[in-house]
């Protein structure tokens, strides 16, 4: 149940918030918008008289014209340099405090044993290859027109199918035995491949907000799973009621336009950002207890009390990685808006 609550089929609202010019409208189940059509723009040709022309001419004849050679300026090279440097700290502060705050008791075993870090490298090696499955299928999916199919579609039968493909093949990988190798890695193949389909029409989006977006979601991951592998065993795995409770929240935060009167803005407003800042407190949450709980699973599994499975494992971080990469994706899509 806590993985059904933590896959938001919503996935793609944050397209509304792209910032391009041209119509690239949201595709989140609650919110459902067709892509606008452009419309022609016919402009009006202006005769002039032949007088007025022929001086026009005259002018333009014998007006100097001076052409400034291209002098390379070193401001775009600046601006990216200054904003890696801030990148840098940002990331470094950010994983420095929440070192001090949430990892002031480390681990008393001293330092992770061979098993742990072996069985958390191989999550982490499973959890790379899901989401690199995920960004080429998408990417193969948007080339073939699949994304303009599935944002006209209808969408609750959207979410009916993306429902029952996403938890079919999800729980199936998970109940798979480890040892049974061509249905367990088919049915985690299919699991990803079913998130592409439903992540795809993000691809409307600018490369370089996504691009951003990535990074931004591998850094907060990564200082939350430092985090996570350095603390005191099982010290975070009680979270895992409260962060039930918390994506139930977000989750009716979601569908709280399909009963709230779109003349109560400020209602909206606020489920809106439940939506999104509460969903990264969360699933920020949730990759701390996941981490935590790769490790407490590893010890059972020295212990020979529960299998070995590693892709088990890394299905939960995809969702994590996934729910924190499209709230990203909104933000920065805001961010732009507002400039």
């Amino acid at each position: 149940m806590a993985f059904m609550l933590k896959r938001p089929f919503a996935i793609t609202t944050a397209l509304k918030q792209a910032p391009s010019k041209a119509t690239t409208n949201s595709f989140r189940y609650l919110h459902n918008l067709p892509l606008a059509k452009s419309q022609p723009i016919l402009s009006q040709i202006r005769t002039i008289p032949s007088v007025s022309k022929s001086q026009n001419v005259f002018r333009q004849t014998f007006r100097r014209s001076y052409q400034t050679q291209g002098i390379p300026s070193l401001q775009a090279s600046g601006d990216m340099k200054q904003r890696l440097l801030y990148g840098a700290g940002i990331f470094g502060g950010t994983l420095l405090a929440i070192n001090l705050v949430f990892n002031r008791e480390t681990r008393e075993d001293g330092g992770m044993p061979h098993y742990e870090r072996s069985y958390l490298n191989e999550t982490f090696m499973h959890t790379g290859l899901g989401l690199g499955i995920i960004g080429v299928a998408a990417s193969a999916l948007h080339r073939s027109a699949w994304s303009y199919r599935l944002m006209s579609a209808n969408p609750w039968l959207v979410m009916g199918l993306g429902l029952v493909g996403s938890i079919g093949t999800m729980y199936g990988c998970m109940a798979t035995s480890p040892d049974n190798y061509v249905q367990k890695y088919a049915l985690w193949a299919g699991f990803n491949v079913v998130q592409a389909a439903l992540l795809s029409p993000l691809l409307f989006m600018s490369p370089a907000l996504l691009a951003r977006a990535g990074l931004y979601t591998v850094g907060m991951m990564g200082s939350i799973a430092f985090v996570g592998a350095t603390a005191k065993q099982e010290k975070y795995l009680y979270l895992g009621g409260p962060l039930l409770a918390g994506v139930a929240i977000v989750a009716l935060s979601g569908l709280a336009p399909l009963v709230v009167p779109a003349t109560a803005a400020r209602t909206l407003m606020w489920t809106e950002n439940i939506w999104l800042y509460g969903g990264l407190a969360v699933f920020g949450g949730f990759t701390l207890y996941d981490v935590q709980k790769v490790l407490h699973h590893a010890r059972l599994a020295e212990q020979g009390m529960v299998p070995r499975d590693p892709v088990k494992e890394s299905i939960s971080l995809e969702l994590d990685f996934i729910n924190i990469f499209i709230r990203m994706v909104q933000i920065l899509g805001m961010s732009q808006r507002r400039k």
